[in-house]
């Protein structure tokens, strides 16, 4: 069987949710599908919306859960059984409230950090060893209790900031696919701005 790239964003579903902090993830997954022109269908036996093509010669899946962030690991569970995708091939997009506004991080495995939505992917994939992109959001200075913060909307100016971040992810994601995760962390791993920008 043909080897499936399956890209998670995750995020929270509904109105208001959209375009919150904590919905990095799904902001990262309709950038790439928006990229590449595809289209967006409800699969409710996963509990996801997915979007389906083929990137660099290979096929691939974007999906949003539709379960809410701590249970984002019944659909990946699900679906990366359904497609017979190795955990390896599995990279889940995530905001990182310990990362600033304007950093991206991908690593091949690790730790969930205390973010449920990992934990619960963790636990239905049985494994840690799958790539996690982790989009940095930042957090108010000194604050301790960061819900509100993380389940507000960007502001205006972050918002600038956060678009050229997707922009970066996406590449790095593209480049995940094509060259592999060594190559996609060295060349996108780290701080959005005008000097790494004139890298790429």
């Amino acid at each position: 069987m043909e080897s499936v790239h399956l890209i998670v964003g995750l995020g929270n579903p509904g109105a208001a949710y959209a375009q919150t902090r904590h919905n990095a993830g799904f902001l990262l997954a309709e950038r790439l599908a928006q990229r590449w022109k595809w289209n967006w269908a409800e699969e409710r036996k996963f509990k996801a919306r997915v979007a389906k093509g083929q990137q660099a010669g290979r096929r691939v899946l974007i999906c949003q859960p539709q379960t809410f962030m701590n249970l984002s690991g019944e659909t990946v569970g699900a679906v990366a059984g359904f497609y017979q995708v190795t955990p390896d091939r599995v990279l889940v997009a995530v905001d990182d409230a310990d990362l600033p506004l304007g950093e991206i991080r991908l690593r091949a495995s690790g730790s969930s950090g205390g973010h449920h939505g990992l934990e619960s992917i963790e636990q239905h994939l049985a494994s840690r060893t799958f790539p996690r992109l982790r989009i940095g959001i930042g957090r108010r200075e000194g604050a301790r209790e960061i819900t509100d913060f993380v389940l507000g909307r960007f502001e205006e100016a972050e918002s600038v900031s956060m678009g050229k971040v997707l922009d970066r992810a996406s590449d790095q994601v593209e480049c995940w696919v094509d060259g592999g995760i060594e190559k996609a962390m060295n060349r996108f791993n780290g701080v959005i701005d005008s000097t790494n920008e004139k890298k790429k």
